[in-house]
């Protein structure tokens, strides 16, 4: 059965479980290149290293540059390589400066929210209905039960204002370019994603060149976590995140957003030694919800298939 934003099929939903725990462990990955290199610098090494790899293998496997398929389907690329991926890059990059890090949790927790009004208009098909704006809202209850009051808590900068517009500013690039890669013409994915990692190293790397120079050493430990950012979730997680909403739509893919942070506190705990949150089950039970309640029908019909198979 083909995948819809009303069934997203059981490969859908294994490949935004992925894609959670994959992007949750980008901020420990992350965390680890910054020991060693400037953030433009790791910005744009995971777009260049990401896409290079892509373009790569998508030429031995006959999903090469050379299969997009037309001006209209660069046009695409190039909007959302530079609007979705260099662009939040950026945003983030800037306003993490001044502001609470766990405030761009909230941040990037509000893209299902953003979404909403942006399918709405622009992908009605997908069904919008009480029942997943319910699911939604709970789902960031979670997130900011999760991340508690900290994120709200005034750092005192000069700047903290703007830090906050440029991470709420970096989700909303991430709704648009979920929404702008939905109406892409048909291409292979593998395709689609690399070119969209090579625009964005297009934009990147002369900003990472002229704040912080080209690296001199390459230290080990952040290098050897600066490749794994690039190729886990920058690299893969790009070639899922479009095939999951070509297929299955933008709400759906949504939801990873939820999950990103609960595995960012887990791998925190268990990998590097942090103290475990004592609203993290509380916050895990309320998404775990929230997706449930948004996704009823879906699920549903994930395991009636799973009942016929069996």
């Amino acid at each position: 059965m083909t995948p819809t934003p009303q069934n997203p099929g059981l490969a859908n939903w294994l490949l935004i479980a992925t894609l959670g725990v994959t992007w949750g462990g980008a901020f420990m990955l992350v965390s680890l290149s910054l020991e060693g290199f400037g953030p433009w610098t790791v910005a744009a090494g995971r777009t260049l290293l990401g896409g290079l790899v892509l373009w790569v293998i998508g030429a031995a496997l006959g999903q090469g540059l050379n299969t997009i398929p037309s001006r209209r389907g660069w046009g695409f690329a190039i909007v959302v390589g530079l609007g979705a991926i260099a662009l939040p890059f950026s945003l983030l990059s800037w306003g993490q400066q001044f502001i609470p890090s766990a405030f761009a949790g909230v941040a990037m927790g509000a893209v299902p929210l953003l979404v909403l009004p942006l399918v709405a208009i622009f992908s009605p098909d997908e069904g919008i209905g009480p029942r997943r704006i319910i699911g939604l809202l709970l789902g960031f209850a979670g997130l900011a039960i999760l991340l508690g009051k900290e994120a709200f808590t005034p750092s005192g900068d000069a700047l903290e204002g703007a830090g906050r517009l440029a991470c709420l500013g970096a989700a909303a690039c991430y709704a648009c370019g979920s929404v702008t890669t939905r109406h892409s013409p048909a291409m292979p994915p593998l395709a689609f994603a690399t070119a969209c990692l090579l625009i964005a190293t297009v934009a990147l790397v002369p900003v990472a060149v002229l704040f912080e120079g080209v690296p001199r050493t390459f230290p080990a430990g952040p290098t050897t976590a600066l490749i794994l950012a690039a190729l886990l979730p920058t690299a893969a997680a790009t070639v899922i995140r479009v095939r999951v909403i070509t297929t299955a739509g933008s709400l759906f893919m949504s939801l990873t957003s939820y999950q990103v942070p609960i595995w960012s506190v887990i791998f925190g705990v268990v990998l590097l030694k942090e103290d475990l949150p004592p609203q993290l089950f509380v916050a895990l039970a309320l998404i775990l919800l929230g997706i449930g309640v948004s996704q009823s029908r879906a699920i549903a019909k994930v395991f009636n298939g799973l009942g016929k198979r069996g």
